[in-house]
């Protein structure tokens, strides 16, 4: 096993609302002094709980008594809702802030991308700009210089080097800041969600530069995103973070389902009696939306062999006869699309419509799973969106298989596929050394 580089211990972090200084010159003179020219505690601010603490409701605990341990080429993803501590946490280990309480002990050249365009001037070209941020994350101009072509072939923004970055989108901003990160060779990287920014492509592009360092090179990673499946094509290791505590750790994929089976809810029907209080708008209005599972016996579970039909019912709003489909979105709840299954155009008068789709058995893999609806006309205009309508848990089933592992992929079709003897190899085998 790698060495520890990251070490967390007992590691808190509070803040005191609604106040700004002590509200005299001589004591915020004082506290300057004590925190920030010797390095001591806070004397006008104690934790809450002991004496001279700050009222009830004065203090936010954005941290409290984190623990844990990251070895040296381990890539780890840090997961959470919003205002769980995930930046706090990160800008404390950049020593970019000082914790309350507990201690970080760490081994190697930490280098952060916390913010889109750190480092980065308005008013310096994206040329300038490269060695400007290079040479604050820590590198020597001798190896911006080396590096550079392959910083700006990376970035994709060549065309636009010698244009000043306060003309960039925040996607060409976080396409060069990433681009010179990502070519620095620090031994820890620590990234937020600053990614999202970028597009698609570009997202892909710095998932793939970050797995090639931390497996090619050795180096450690923590990352930041709301992105699941970033999180488990990524990280081997996962941190669960929780209103400032630590709700689980372990692997990437053990962490990422129990947080999203935490922020799931089961909903197999909803009905609506009173259409003007039904979701919908001026064009239509549901009337109800099922699941319906073909269980065997009522006490049968849910489980990959189950097939399921959905149901849909909406009132057509529209006067005249109208070109109206139907899109029924499957989704996992790690936000990854199954399928996309439209229904063919049909002309419809005014009055209530229905629509059914069955999924068969055998299809989806075990997971948790939400259903998203769309309403068009003549196939091109959006009449109603309607998300997560429905959502339902589906239940493992091995049978005769002898492997318990965790079966791969978002789909587990039982297609026709068979081992037999091929009836041209009959016969002895022959080396092809003989």
């Amino acid at each position: 096993m790698g060495k520890v580089v990251i070490q967390v211990e007992e590691l808190s972090k509070v803040y005191r609302l609604g106040t700004i200084g002590t509200g005299y010159l001589l004591h915020d003179l004082q506290r300057w002094w004590t925190t920030t020219v010797r390095k001591q505690e806070d004397p006008f601010f104690q934790l809450p709980g002991t004496q001279a603490s700050p009222e009830p409701g004065q203090a936010l605990w954005a941290l409290q008594n984190i623990n844990f341990e990251v070895k040296q080429g381990e890539v780890w993803g840090i997961i959470g809702n919003n205002g769980a501590g995930k930046s706090t946490l990160l800008k404390i280990i950049s020593r970019i802030i000082r914790p309350s309480m507990g201690r970080i002990r760490g081994k190697g050249k930490v280098n952060s991308l916390l913010e889109v365009g750190t480092g980065f001037h308005p008013e310096l070209s994206g040329r300038e700009n490269i060695y400007l941020s290079g040479y604050i994350l820590g590198m020597s101009k001798a190896e911006i210089r080396a590096k550079f072509d392959e910083i700006a072939a990376f970035s994709g923004v060549e065309k636009f080097l010698d244009t000043p970055v306060k003309r960039y989108s925040s996607g060409m901003y976080v396409r060069l800041a990433f681009a010179v990160a990502a070519h620095l060779e620090p031994d820890i990287l620590i990234v937020d969600e600053v990614l999202a920014v970028g597009d698609a492509e570009f997202q892909k592009k710095c998932l793939g530069k970050m797995r090639d360092v931390a497996q090619s090179e050795g180096r450690t990673i923590l990352f930041v995103s709301h992105s699941m499946q970033a999180i488990n094509n990524l990280c081997d290791k996962g941190l669960w973070l929780h209103q400032g505590k630590v709700k689980a750790t372990g692997s990437a994929a053990s962490v990422v389902n129990d947080y999203l089976t935490s922020a799931q809810r089961v909903q197999l029907k909803q009905s609506w009696t009173d259409p003007e209080h039904a979701p919908g708008n001026e064009n239509v209005r549901l009337q109800s939306v099922e699941l319906v599972p073909h269980l065997l016996t009522p006490d049968s579970p849910l489980d990959v062999r189950t097939p399921l039909t959905v149901k849909f019912q909406f009132w057509n709003l529209l006067a005249g006869e109208t070109s109206l489909s139907m899109g029924l979105h499957l989704y996992t709840y790690g936000g990854e699309l199954v399928f996309d299954r439209p229904t063919s155009d049909r002309l419809c008068r005014p009055g209530l419509i229905q629509a059914e789709c069955t999924i068969p058995g055998n299809f989806l893999n075990d997971g948790s799973y939400y259903i998203s609806f769309v309403i068009t006309r003549n196939t091109s205009v959006d009449l109603f969106r309607y998300e997560e309508c429905l959502s339902f848990d589906v239940a493992d089933y091995r049978g005769d298989y002898n492997y318990y592992g965790k079966w791969v992929g978002v789909v587990r079709p039982n297609f026709p596929f068979e081992l037999k003897p091929a009836e041209a190899g009959i016969g002895h085998y022959q080396s092809l050394s003989s």
